[in-house]
């Protein structure tokens, strides 16, 4: 999950006389928090420095940090609020509309998301990563038309895009074109050897063509690589040793999913082809 903060050194400096020195530290204590993973501390910090200064200009900076807090520890419904509320001061910013949109793509309210990526293009028309996310998006809900466009944007705009090549390996991906989603993931694979995202892209399409010993060198790479590897990586791991018979390993991964948070009914649904 990407998420985004403000940087508040503007703020910082601005700060004037007693008060503003307190919310100037109530602002530096929220970081600090932040650095150190205590999220509920500097959720606290961020609503204390605002209380201070309820109408402070740059209030919007820290309700979208606010939000970002929230999100991290699970508490989505308010970060919605507080993203709402950054954007009701900054209805056009940038930062804003990308965390509210991918919180809502959290939510599954896709189509929310939708709108505020096409509130973010309208303003920036060639905006790389909300073409990109808008064009994923798409394709989960099978408007490959849609997804096409603004990957083509992408690529038409910015000669050497990595997003708009990857986004392209999905969607042909997507639309059961294998053959050609394979040359563009090989492409990126060759490109940009150390990127996770293509490997297990590529990985998917691999086991989705019956190609397991070529997914499971992949996923190898990735578990190699990653500290803490995703539910949806011990998910694909799982389903490629089921495949190929591995059923007390794919077991394994596939209680790992879901002690990671994978929907449970689906983890289970495949549980009871390793029995």
């Amino acid at each position: 999950m990407r998420i985004l903060f403000v940087i508040l050194a503007g703020i910082i400096l601005c700060a004037q006389g007693l008060s503003a020195q307190t919310y100037e530290e109530m602002i530096k204590k929220s970081y600090e928090y932040a650095d150190a993973n205590d999220f509920p501390a500097a959720e606290e910090a961020l609503k204390a420095a605002m209380r201070l200064e309820p109408a402070n200009k740059f209030n919007f900076a820290l309700l979208t940090n606010l939000g970002t807090i929230q999100r991290r520890q699970g508490k989505l419904d308010d970060a919605l609020i507080s993203y709402t509320a950054a954007l009701s001061q900054r209805p056009k910013d940038e930062l804003i509309l990308i965390n509210r949109a991918e919180l809502y793509t959290e939510m599954n309210e896709t189509e929310k998301a939708i709108g505020d990526y096409n509130t973010l293009i309208i303003n920036y028309p060639t905006h790389e990563q909300g073409h990109y996310n808008r064009g994923l998006l798409y394709i989960n809900s099978g408007e490959f038309l849609l997804a096409q466009a603004d990957f083509e944007m992408i690529v038409d705009t910015y000669k050497d895009t990595f997003l708009g090549r990857f986004g392209y390996a999905i969607l042909e991906k997507a639309r059961g074109n294998y053959d050609e989603s394979e040359i563009i993931f090989n492409y990126l694979g060759d490109k940009y050897p150390d990127n996770m995202r293509v490997l297990e892209e590529r990985a998917e399409l691999y086991f989705l063509t019956k190609r397991n010993a070529r997914a499971i060198a992949d996923l190898n790479k990735i578990f190699k690589a990653t500290a803490e590897p995703s539910a949806e990586l011990y998910m694909l791991r799982g389903r490629v040793k089921l495949a190929q018979y591995e059923k007390e390993s794919a077991a394994i991964d596939f209680k790992k999913a879901r002690d990671l948070g994978y929907n449970e009914e689906a983890v289970e649904k495949l549980l009871k082809e390793t029995f």
